[in-house]
């Protein structure tokens, strides 16, 4: 860790190298991780990686350049800017191509950084990913293999200055234990996953880790293939979060200008049921993805997309706000090594008030579906159309039933919009962000 000021007056001095008629924009980052992978009580594999660097946007005369070092020297970054003003040369023109310009938005009083966690020693971490694996085989005679049990936390500092007069810097870190087993009864396999997720080292549940992954494996045995038929579905909170995962694009202002988003021309409509509340909040530090500031070095914020079901907006960067008349929403993504994109940050549902098994007593009978596969491959980003495999459990009458594998479900992320029944309470906080159950009225199961 490194003195705020530090990456923070490297990033004001490179923007200040700004030649007359020219935008520059300084983009510097530091951080360091570690891994550690544990298998059948041995270390499979440790890593601990330290990157820096810093990218630089050039940009005159309606045209962009960009170059990155993975060096914090300033005979480099010399080098690095020249070299992105020639690959300005290239570059097509393009009006809106501009800098951001400072908004007056506000910095959230958010602190996204546990120092404590820089001071837990290599020992403890190592020794968390035995106990992982060896609680998770102690937990359950039917599971019999641990494939994976991970350690892993991050720390990383981001500053970023431009000539148009923005200066911002945050800093943060997060660790995870992570899980899965086999679990093995009368010649059937099935598998299971387990997480938790938190800022500081003291925070994580492991017992919730081992509890989750021996239940997911263990509830699945014996499963077989549903059906074929159409019924209600309760999405469990990993579920959501898939989902949500390729909600996001559509929803970007990006998507709309190329022609690649089902909202499209939509602000104002009906696009889901009056449950369906969804928001971009990077400002919410339950989520381990909030952040201060985009990657444009606007402020972070809220952003509601679905208010009630009815459309009310896009997130933007400031390119695509430029070409759609708007402003930013400072939803602006990126690493040091590309340049800025647009992309939902923290991206969530409104919680309900409803637990799990009160949604399943609502619904009375249907599916919970605890996984899915090949969702991000099998969604056409552009019609909404969606067929994923997945396995669950059945409930009837509010209770869960026999297990079910190999089957797909299919409809629209429209028409699972509108038949949204309820949002859950049961907010878990995921890598991805913070996620919940839903239950959908009416859903095309195909098995046997």
């Amino acid at each position: 860790m490194s003195d705020s000021n530090e990456l923070l007056d490297l990033a004001v001095k490179i923007a200040g190298w700004a030649n007359d008629g020219e935008q520059v924009e300084a983009y510097v980052a530091r951080g360091n991780s570690t891994t550690v992978r544990v298998y059948n009580a041995d270390i499979e594999s440790f890593s601990s990686a330290q990157e820096e660097g810093v990218g630089i946007r050039v940009i005159v005369d309606g045209r962009q350049g960009f170059a990155y070092a993975g060096s914090l020297d300033l005979e480099v970054l010399q080098d690095t800017i020249s070299e992105a003003r020639d690959n300005a040369g290239f570059a097509e023109y393009d009006e809106f191509v501009a800098l951001a310009e400072p908004d007056g938005v506000p910095f959230a009083d958010i602190d996204l950084f546990c120092p404590s966690l820089l001071n837990v020693a290599t020992e403890k971490k190592i020794d968390a990913a035995f106990e992982l694996e060896k609680k998770l085989l102690a937990s359950d005679s039917r599971i019999t293999t641990v494939p994976m049990a991970i350690y892993g936390d991050e720390w990383s500092e981001v500053a970023l200055a431009t000539s148009t007069g923005i200066t911002a810097w945050q800093q943060g870190n997060d660790c995870a234990l992570s899980t899965y087993c086999l679990a093995v009864e009368n010649g059937d396999t099935q598998t299971g996953f387990g997480f938790t997720v938190a800022r500081e080292f003291d925070e994580l549940d492991m017992d919730k880790a081992v509890a989750d992954a021996a239940k997911r494996a263990t509830q699945l045995l014996g499963a077989t293939k549903p059906k074929s038929r159409r019924l209600p579905v309760i999405l469990d909170p990993y579920v959501t979060s898939s989902f949500l995962g390729v909600m996001g694009f559509p929803l970007t202002g990006e998507a709309v200008l190329k022609g690649r988003s089902f909202f499209a021309n939509r602000v104002g409509e009906t696009v889901g049921s009056a449950a369906v509340t969804l928001v971009s909040d990077p400002t919410d530090t339950r989520s381990l993805s909030a952040n201060k500031m985009d990657a444009e070095g606007l402020a972070s914020r809220r952003v509601g997309l679905i208010e009630n079901g009815v459309l009310s907006g896009f997130v933007h960067n400031s390119y695509t706000a430029r070409r759609s008349g708007t402003q930013s929403t400072g939803s602006a993504v990126r690493s040091m090594k590309t340049t800025p994109t647009v992309g939902c940050r923290a991206l969530t549902l409104q919680e309900g008030t409803q637990s799990q098994e009160e949604l399943m007593k609502q619904v009375g009978e249907g599916v919970l579906v605890r996984s899915v596969s090949g969702l991000h491959s099998g969604v056409n980003p552009v019609s909404g159309d969606f067929s994923t495999g997945a396995e669950g459990l059945m409930f009837r009458d509010g209770q869960l039933a026999e297990p079910v594998r190999e089957f797909t479900i299919a409809s629209t992320l429209q028409r699972m919009l509108g038949d949204v029944v309820a949002v859950g309470n049961d907010v878990e906080q995921l890598p991805s962000g913070l996620s919940m159950s839903v239950a959908i009225g009416d859903i095309s199961i195909s098995g046997e």
